[in-house]
């Protein structure tokens, strides 16, 4: 009598309550608690030391840090270098100024983008690299409780207790799939190693052996700003973010014909003042939904950004329907509304975003099991990858992108110049995510008696896969907070890339806020939510084309993400 869907779910059900070893002996059933709440509080501590000890370097004389960047930084003094030690004249109280610099990541960066001194770069390059030093053992004992846990589970590693009910449903299946993406991006992120090194010796005017790790940034940055003439500050100009909000409004409405309406707050509804509320309304359905956006960085504020389903939406009666709640959280910096101006790369973020917000808004499921993002890991990132796209379109771009001081549209020619800048060094950053996916998966395969370390590992797996080199006593992985929350599931992004190439170019590239594309969206896609198998929903949509079998899983087809990266053509 069930339906396909309530069975699923009383399937699904089963899984998460095996998962938490309800089918155990009751000792191995104590073992596994235990073993869950270690897991838990070394993942929250692994995140902590991170935001604890983001490290910080020094650097002298102050003349050394460009300007631009003095906001960063804290004035420190030392003895100056021209008092000698046993001067008692009046030279001994002599000090030089400098200044301090905190590593956090988006610091680092700055740091790495703009600082022309390569001594600066590489001292904050490994500084910033070389902490959380607590959490190497942190993250020893984390894969080692994860292993334990999976073997009771009856499992050979972690990563194959995590992957067993995903898409890919084993280790096996993905590192085919990254050994792919490997090799296939490898000539082209090659090709752009050796741009970047000729360009260094232009700069340098000397004969150059090789790229340092702290090159990269700085050099890409200068080749995007020169090759395309670039200005990031004026990019900066067209993207206030109440026009970026209009612009998620504009996607909303065009793609498939909802209104974003601002509602007030309830007394004590909100978690701070700054939280915006938007209801989701359909001229013929209703309200659909609602969104809380709280997107304004401030003090104490988790500097992440991320979707936060409040409340799944399920089928109540034959004609009741429980709205779905979610929040987008993210952290761009301003002192008011008003003033805060995001980099492109913060408005693909918040397109991103979004993406996984529709997913949970537009599903229509009969259990809250199945709303929106809740589906396998390897399709989660799907919706969100794709609306990405949205950010780099013009004819998406030009209806809400105004300057912040004449209201003109945003030009073609700037959007063209950003499109430029990003392709130049696409391939690297493939590269990078392939690297990233590898190692999560290295590091949860591994068995514990094993006696390469976790940054042996990195080292030996950047070695193979890059053309970067690995800097000695740096663990960069230390600080990657992924290993934690997404635990042998980070080459999920990599599959919801290729899945996003696909719909994109077949769906919606020609053109982008057409309701009858988004229509398709929301009917064949975004609505079922976790409630159809995956491999229908794509199917269903863009044709059998977007995936293959192998070895007992399924892989994305790669051929949209190679034709648009052009990965093909490289020789």
């Amino acid at each position: 009598m069930l339906t396909e869907e309530a069975r699923r779910t009383a399937r699904h059900l089963r899984i998460d309550l095996e998962k938490g070893g309800i089918h155990l002996s009751p000792e191995k059933l104590d073992r596994v608690n235990q073993l869950n709440i270690e897991i838990l509080q070394l993942c929250r501590q692994f995140n902590e030391n991170i935001i604890t000890d983001p490290g910080h370097v020094d650097i002298f004389p102050a003349s050394h840090l460009p300007k631009k960047l003095h906001h960063l930084a804290k004035t420190i003094y030392r003895p100056s270098s021209f008092a000698s030690k046993r001067s008692t004249g009046p030279d001994c109280n002599l000090k030089e100024r400098g200044f301090r610099l905190v590593t956090e990541p988006s610091t680092l960066c700055s740091i790495l983008q703009l600082v022309s001194d390569a001594e600066v770069r590489k001292m904050a390059y490994i500084r910033g690299n070389s902490v959380p030093r607590a959490n190497l053992v942190v993250l020893d004992k984390l894969l080692a409780a994860r292993h334990e846990f999976a073997e009771i589970m009856g499992y050979k590693s972690y990563a194959e207790f995590a992957l067993k009910d995903n898409m890919a449903s084993s280790p096996e299946v993905v590192l085919s799939f990254l050994n792919e993406m490997s090799k296939t991006v490898r000539p082209k992120a090659e090709e752009e190693f050796k741009k970047i090194l000729d360009f260094k010796m232009g700069e340098s005017g000397q004969l150059v052996e090789d790229l340092e790790p702290w090159d990269e940034p700085y050099f890409t940055r200068m080749m995007k700003s020169s090759a395309q003439n670039l200005d990031y500050s004026v990019v900066v100009s067209y993207f206030s973010l109440p026009q970026c909000i209009e612009g998620l409004k504009v996607l909303a409405q065009s793609l498939f014909g909802v209104k974003c309406h601002e509602i007030p707050l309830g007394h004590g509804e909100s978690w701070h003042p700054d939280v915006l509320k938007l209801s989701l309304h359909h001229p013929d359905e209703g309200d659909l939904g609602y969104l809380y956006l709280d997107l304004k960085s401030r003090k104490g504020k988790h500097p992440i950004c991320a979707h936060f389903a409040i409340k799944g939406g399920r089928r109540i009666s034959e004609t009741d329907y429980q709205l779905p709640i979610v929040a987008l959280v993210c952290n761009f910096p301003g002192s008011n509304f008003a003033s805060v101006h995001l980099h492109h790369s913060d408005v693909e973020t918040l397109f991103h975003e979004f993406g996984h917000a529709l997913h949970s808004l537009l599903s229509r499921t009969d259990y809250q099991h199945f709303s929106g993002t809740r589906v396998v890991l390897d399709f989660a990132e799907t919706p969100s990858n794709l609306f990405e796209y949205y950010a780099w379109d013009y004819r998406v771009l030009r209806k809400f992108a105004k300057h912040n001081s004449t209201g003109d549209p945003i030009p073609e020619k700037l959007v063209q110049s950003l499109i430029g800048a990003k392709n130049m060094f696409a391939a690297t950053e493939l590269q990078r995510q392939v690297f990233y996916a590898l190692i999560d998966q290295a590091l949860h395969t591994m068995q514990p008696s094993s006696v390469k370390d976790t940054v042996s590992i990195v080292a030996d797996l950047k070695r193979e896969h890059t053309s970067w080199k690995y800097v000695e006593g740096t663990h960069w992985h230390t600080r990657f907070s992924h290993l934690v929350t997404y635990g042998a599931g980070y080459y999920s992004y990599l599959y919801a890339k290729c899945f996003a190439a696909t719909i994109w170019q077949k769906i919606l590239q020609q053109d982008p806020l057409s309701l009858a594309a988004g229509s398709a969206l929301r009917s064949k896609f975004l609505q079922h939510g976790g409630a159809k198998d995956p491999t229908i929903i794509l199917n269903d949509l863009v044709g059998n084309s977007v995936v293959r079998k192998q070895n007992g899983g399924i892989i994305p087809d790669i051929t949209s993400l190679v034709e648009e990266m052009q990965l093909s053509n490289s020789s």
